[in-house]
């Protein structure tokens, strides 16, 4: 069969080459009746762009890269999810790239990445959207890069972020609505700085009431499964136990739900367990987790817009972008079982 091309799907649409060109790379100033035409000839015609000679012809490799390094799988499903669901969108092809934050080769790592790939962008996901050397390093080549849940200032490339602070504000808040005043929590990942944040919102909701929080009550976790059932063993150890236990992220939660099945504390009755990110897991667990759900993928799609909004050389409307968490309140939280005081302010 002859091999179809753009002069084939030219003349089959009426259009100049250039015009193709144009809804090739899904650029406005084409009419939405030219691109329905054109795309009407590619499937009659059975077209399919040649991703090198289009590279060739526009000087870009039409790659985007996707770094991280998160144990939540969830959360990184989410994150490729997004980001394919855009770039299939604006024609281009997602390179997915797993990396360890602390490995002391990064910097090259990556650098060998940029050059192998050629790619013509960066999606940056925590840890990594607050390393400055791997900023600088971007920078320095020239690659236009989009942070997702960064927290430290960077103004020279845009972020997308999520309100963890308040989040977790509410989050406490909601618990101290329910009279659990004596109330746990598990940090997340000492490296991602979006764990400092939703400490900062805990902690703030605990000083409006008047609450100093004891450090035997904070206890430092991983985001892992494990480190929340390591966590929950200490909590639940404790002489004075908490009536609650907010973990910085469901897995961890999920960690806590078995500890205290094995000491037979009934959930929520015994104890009210909360988690963060809305994973499926907080779903399907029983009891089903109270949690915030984090609109990760909605995060994932902006930052990837954004991103090839950069690489076309477009300006952009915001170098911040940020979006509201959502309190889900389910079967795992419930009145506190010490029935205490609280002053509301």
């Amino acid at each position: 069969m002859k091999k179809i091309t753009i002069n084939d799907v030219a003349n089959h649409a009426g259009v100049s080459k250039k015009t193709i060109s144009r809804v090739l790379n899904n650029e406005p100033n084409v009419s939405s009746d030219t691109k329905s035409k054109v795309r009407a000839s590619f499937k009659t015609l059975g077209y399919r762009p040649n991703p090198h000679a289009r590279g060739l012809a526009s000087n870009q490799s039409f790659l985007i890269g996707l770094l991280y390094d998160n144990p939540n799988k969830s959360y990184v499903s989410d994150i490729q999810n997004g980001a394919l669901e855009r770039c299939k969108a604006d024609g281009y092809n997602l390179i997915i790239h797993p990396e360890d934050h602390d490995n002391d080769c990064l910097l090259v790592n990556v650098e060998n990445v940029l050059t192998e790939a050629n790619l013509d962008g960066v999606i940056l996901t925590p840890p990594f959207s607050d390393m400055v050397a791997l900023l600088d390093l971007l920078q320095n080549k020239k690659i236009p890069f989009v942070r997702i849940g960064a927290t430290l200032p960077f103004t020279e490339m845009p972020a997308v972020i999520s309100n963890d602070t308040e989040a977790s504000y509410q989050m406490c808040r909601y618990l101290i609505s329910l009279g659990h005043t004596q109330i746990g929590f598990i940090k997340g990942h000492p490296d991602h700085h979006v764990s400092q944040q939703r400490l900062d919102g805990y902690l703030q909701a605990l000083s409006e009431i008047g609450i100093s929080p004891e450090q035997s009550l904070i206890k430092q976790g991983y985001f892992t499964f494990e480190s929340g059932e390591s966590c929950a063993r200490q909590l639940l150890s404790l002489n004075n136990r908490p009536t609650a236990i907010f973990a910085s992220n469901d897995f961890m939660a999920a960690g806590v739900l078995k500890v205290a099945l094995q000491k037979h504390l009934s959930v929520p009755h015994d104890l009210s367990v909360t988690g963060y990110d809305n994973a499926p897991i907080s779903r399907y667990i029983w009891p089903s987790l109270t949690t915030v759900k984090q609109p990760i993928k909605a995060m994932a799609v902006e930052a990837t817009k954004v991103l090839i909004k950069l690489i076309r050389n477009k300006t952009i409307d915001n170098d911040t972008i940020s979006f509201e968490n959502e309190l889900v309140v389910r079967e795992s939280s419930a009145p506190s079982p010490r029935k205490e005081s609280v002053t509301r302010t």
